[in-house]
C-alpha cells in the first residue's frame, strides 16, 4: 500500500490533511466530498483518539484503480481479463498461435506462485491477547444511524477445513467489544460455505484479517475465480509476480508479509451477535442480523502502521469504481463462457451490478431471451443482478443515448419483456416484496427477426459508406478538424451533468 501511496503523490493525487478529524461520522463526510468531486486519495494524518494515519478514498477514480493494476488505462484491463478467461475455462489450443497464448500463460502461473517473507514487516510490532483492545485503532463510523465502528477494506481469509485452500474476501466487520467483531456475509460466499463445514466438523473457524494491502490484492478477492483456485495465485498473476506471504502468529493462516495491521482470531459455529444498521451501498441504512462473531486473539502490525479504509453508500463509491474495472475483466470471461455475447457493461448508478446491458450477435429469434438468463448463471456475482437489456452488437453498451433509443425504439413490452419471479435475491434490497426472495426482468432491445415480429419494420437510416469516405475526405477543408470523435461518457448522471452544464453556458450566454 505504501508504494500506490508513493505513486499517488508522485501523480498529484494523494492530499495529506494535518488538521484534526474525528473517525466518527467526520472522516467519512470530508472524504464523501472529495470522492463525489473527482478529488485525490485522502491522508488524514490527525485523527482524533488515535496515533494511526487513515488513508482513504485510494481507488476514487478509474484511473488510480487502473494504476493500482499496472496499467495506465482501465480500457487495458481487458487484456488481463483475456487471460483469466484462459484460466477460467481452459481449453487445448487450436493451433500454433493458441499453443504459444497457452505457453505463456503457464509461465504467468509459473511467476504468480505465491513466495515466503521470512522477516515480514507485519510482524514488526505484536499484540498479545491481554493487551488488545480496537479502540486504539482508527476505526470509522460513515453514517449517523450506523450501528457501530466498522473494518471495510480488510482482507478477510478463512481456509476450508478439508481441503486447505484459502479464501480471500472483503466483507464488513462491526466492533462488538474491544477485542470482538462481526462479520457480514452472504451466505454463499466463501467464509460462509468454510464456516458451514468446520461446524459440520465440530471444529472452530480460524481467521485473518489484513488491513491495509494493495489495493492490488483487493481487486483479486473481488474477482470471480473457481471454488479451487487461490485468490493469492490470481493476484500473482494481476501482479506479474507472486504475493510474498507469511503465516500468522497464533492460527494456521498466511497473510500478505506486507500488510500494515493483522487481526488473528476465531468463530466459533453458532455463536452470534446482531450486527447492523449500517449504510450499504444500496443507499439505506441495511437491517439488523445475526452474524457470525470473531474473537480477536492477536493483532501484529507494522511500526508506525497506516490504516486503510473506506465506506458504501449511493453511488459513486469507491466499490463503484471497482466494479467498472471488473467490468472490464469479466467481459473476456463472459465471452468465453457466453459466445454470443460481444459486450457487456454494469453503470454504476445501478450499484454497478442491479442492472447489466449485454449486446450479442443474434442468431435466431427469441436469442436475447436465451442470453439473458445464460448471464444470469454465467458468474456468483450476476446471482444478484436484477435487470438485464439485451441490445444488437452495433449498439455501443456504454452509450446511454444508444441504450435508451433500443428500448424505445425496439421494444414491445407485451412481447418483448421476460419476468422470473421468486428468486433468490439480495437481503439488502428492499425493493422487493419480500425480503431474500425476488423477481428479474429480461428486456429484449435487439432487433426482431422471423416469428418475433409479424409485420415489416422501416429501414434503418444510414449514411452510404460511400459518403460517410467523401465527408472524411473533406473534413479538413471544412474546418472542423478541431471537432474530434469523444467517447461517450459511461455514466447517465455524466450525460445529464454534461447537459445541465451546457444549458447553464446557454443561459448566462
Amino acid at each position: 500500500m505504501r508504494d500506490f501511496l508513493d505513486l499517488l503523490e508522485r501523480k498529484g493525487q494523494l492530499k495529506r490533511i494535518s488538521a484534526p478529524v474525528d473517525a466518527d461520522l467526520e472522516l467519512a463526510a470530508i472524504s464523501d466530498r472529495v470522492l463525489g468531486r473527482g478529488g485525490p486519495a485522502l491522508l488524514f494524518e490527525n485523527v482524533i483518539g488515535s496515533s494511526i494515519p487513515v488513508a482513504i478514498n485510494l481507488l476514487g477514480t478509474v484511473d488510480r484503480v487502473a494504476w493500482s493494476m499496472g496499467y495506465e488505462s482501465i480500457k487495458e484491463l481487458e487484456k488481463l481479463g483475456e487471460r483469466l478467461s484462459c484460466l477460467q475455462q481452459p481449453e487445448p489450443p487450436k493451433g500454433l498461435k493458441e499453443s504459444i497464448q497457452f505457453g505463456t500463460l503457464l509461465w504467468d502461473l509459473i511467476k504468480a506462485k505465491p513466495d515466503i517473507d521470512l522477516i515480514p514487516p507485519c510482524h514488526q510490532e505484536i499484540i498479545r491477547q491481554e493487551d488488545i483492545n480496537l479502540n486504539d485503532f482508527p476505526l470509522i463510523r460513515p453514517w449517523p444511524e450506523d450501528a457501530s465502528k466498522i473494518i471495510t477494506f480488510g482482507l478477510v481469509i478463512t481456509k476450508d477445513p478439508e481441503t486447505r485452500t484459502p479464501n480471500i474476501g472483503v466483507y464488513r466487520l462491526q466492533q462488538q467489544s474491544i477485542n470482538t467483531m462481526t462479520v457480514h456475509w452472504l451466505s454463499v460466499r466463501g467464509g460462509a460455505r468454510h464456516l458451514r463445514k468446520a461446524a459440520a466438523m465440530g471444529e472452530k473457524l480460524e481467521v485473518a484479517i489484513a488491513i491495509g494491502v494493495h489495493p492490488l490484492l483487493i481487486m483479486a478477492a473481488a474477482t470471480p475465480i473457481p471454488v479451487a483456485l487461490s485468490e493469492w495465485l490470481f493476484a500473482g498473476l494481476y501482479a506479474g509476480e507472486g504475493v510474498r506471504l507469511t503465516k500468522c502468529k497464533t492460527v494456521d493462516i498466511q497473510i500478505p508479509s506486507h500488510s500494515e495491521i493483522v487481526l488473528e482470531g476465531t468463530i466459533t459455529p453458532g455463536e452470534e451477535m446482531k450486527d447492523g444498521p449500517f449504510g450499504d451501498h444500496m443507499g439505506f441504512y441495511g437491517g439488523v442480523e445475526n452474524s457470525p462473531l470473531v474473537r480477536i486473539n492477536c493483532i501484529t502490525h507494522r511500526k508506525d502502521p497506516i490504516y486503510l479504509t473506506t465506506f458504501s453508500g449511493r453511488p459513486p463509491k469507491e466499490e463503484a469504481m471497482l466494479a467498472i474495472a471488473l467490468n472490464r475483466i469479466y467481459t473476456p470471461i463472459l465471452r468465453r463462457q457466453i459466445t454470443e455475447i460481444t459486450d457487456f457493461f454494469l453503470p454504476m448508478e445501478a450499484l454497478s451490478y442491479k442492472l447489466a446491458i449485454i449486446s450479442i450477435k443474434k442468431a435466431f429469434p427469441g436469442h436475447a431471451k436465451r442470453a439473458a438468463i445464460a448471464f444470469w448463471s454465467a458468474l456468483p456475482q450476476f446471482t444478484y443482478t436484477k435487470f438485464v437489456i439485451v441490445v444488437d452488437s452495433t449498439i455501443n453498451v456504454r452509450d446511454p443515448r444508444q441504450v435508451v433509443w433500443a428500448i424505445s425504439s425496439l421494444v414491445d413490452p407485451q412481447r418483448d419483456l421476460l419476468i422470473m419471479e421468486n428468486t433468490p435475491f439480495d437481503s439488502l434490497d428492499f425493493a422487493s416484496e419480500n425480503i431474500g426472495l425476488g423477481g428479474r426482468l429480461a428486456i429484449d432491445a435487439t432487433t426482431k427477426i422471423g416469428p418475433e415480429k409479424r409485420h415489416e419494420w422501416g429501414e434503418p437510416l444510414h449514411h452510404s459508406n460511400d459518403l460517410i469516405k467523401k465527408v472524411d475526405s473533406r473534413w479538413d477543408d471544412l474546418g472542423l478538424s478541431d471537432i474530434e470523435n469523444k467517447e461517450p461518457d459511461p455514466s447517465l448522471f455524466g450525460y445529464v451533468m454534461n447537459e445541465v452544464i451546457r444549458l447553464n453556458h446557454i443561459t448566462k450566454s
